[in-house]
């Protein structure tokens, strides 16, 4: 039978994927129960009692579309950053904003720069816009400003992305660092500075608002799914220009967001204790991933986020068989998907038990592959 002859050209030509296998597929697949949910750089710690409270109570209004203009929760956000609600646009997770961002800026055929190995769903978004990826790659296991803004000058792209913290590598640059790439792009060029670990680097990693707040060619992502633990509730954000801002009013989803998850962002931005402790417990649990590691002659590497990249040591084929193995312990874990990043595996923050999990399961596999 022909294939539907409605699509367009750019559609038909693009596969069917999911750029990330998610546990529950794994469990489908291959009949194994998750034990260990250390993959996908969630908050197993998850969101606080109060933001759990908040989102019950909100449940039995789900009846009722959210604020379609989002005016509550911009100016929490506003407050909480220190910025006017006019610098930032409201979305479903930091994904369905790169999605509109690369909607804003590319037409098919368009270069769009980004580091060999970063953030898969954002190849995703370009392809799908017909965009044309132009990578450089990692230097000593951090994304190469330096090439990145080369490429952008070669190409004369409009649009180049760059994470700090990074994901995969956990790797950062200090906010000096990422201000002198800002400044040094060309003004044609939008930067997408994805920031969605911020909450958990070291002090001098972020630049301060006032840095980059002004410039119409930044634009900064940010999530609530990490540190604040509300990776199911789909709540990211853009801090920018006002200008920047209400051009997401022209093509966004303006019912996207939930009430439920409106309910829980607001109440985890109150929350501050409760993020400082989580905090606290993410550092310990990368503290306790590392030394895993090391126990089994492993090479952790110095992390910014709420996962720790661990250096196998050898090929792509051997991380691979470490994350297989721990599957059939029912440690769910990740590595980059490029060479040579996919030499390491990458382990999420979790729990005491999942930590005991994965320190009992890893010296099996590792004895078992050889």
């Amino acid at each position: 039978m022909p294939s539907f002859a409605r699509f367009t050209h750019l559609l038909s030509s693009l596969p069917a994927t999911v750029p990330f296998v998610g546990p529950e597929a794994i469990e489908r697949n291959r009949g194994l129960a998750v034990r260990a949910r250390i993959g996908a750089n969630e908050s197993g710690f998850g969101p606080a009692p109060s933001v759990v409270a908040a989102m019950a109570e909100a449940a039995s209004d789900t009846w009722r579309y959210s604020d379609p203009e989002n005016f509550e929760l911009k100016h929490a956000l506003a407050e909480h950053l220190g910025c006017y609600p006019a610098n930032i646009a409201v979305g479903e997770g930091i994904d369905a904003l790169l999605g509109h961002i690369v909607r804003m800026i590319i037409e098919p055929g368009m270069p769009v720069v980004t580091s060999l190995g970063a953030y898969p769903t954002f190849n995703f978004h370009v392809a799908g816009y017909g965009g044309r990826l132009v990578t450089t790659p990692y230097v000593q296991d951090r994304e190469d400003p330096a090439g990145l803004l080369e490429l952008v000058k070669r190409e004369n792209a409009p649009l180049v992305y760059f994470a700090n913290p990074d994901n995969p590598m956990g790797s950062w640059w200090n906010a000096d660092a990422v201000v002198e790439f800002a400044e040094a792009l060309p003004e044609t060029c939008l930067l997408i500075l994805d920031e969605a670990y911020c909450e958990t680097a070291p002090d001098g990693t972020t630049p301060a608002l006032s840095r980059l707040i002004d410039r119409p060619n930044v634009m900064r992502t940010r999530t609530l799914s990490k540190a604040y633990g509300l990776a199911g509730a789909r709540v990211g954000y853009v801090i920018t220009t006002p200008e920047n801002a209400q051009a997401f009013d022209k093509i966004r989803n303006h019912f996207g967001m939930a009430r439920i998850s409106v309910a829980g962002a607001l109440a985890a931005l109150k929350d501050q204790a409760y993020l400082a402790d989580v905090l606290q417990k993410i550092s310990a649990s990368r503290d306790a991933i590392s030394d895993i590691a090391r126990a089994n002659g492993l090479l952790p590497l110095v992390s910014a986020t709420n996962f720790v990249a661990i250096d196998c040591g050898r090929d792509g084929a051997y991380a691979r068989a470490i994350v297989d193995g721990l599957m059939e312990h029912g440690v769910f874990i990740r590595m980059p998907g490029v060479a040579p990043l996919n030499r390491c595996i990458r382990i999420s923050t979790g729990l005491p038990q999942d930590m005991a999990l994965l320190a009992e399961a890893l010296p099996q596999v590792l004895k078992t592959i050889g």
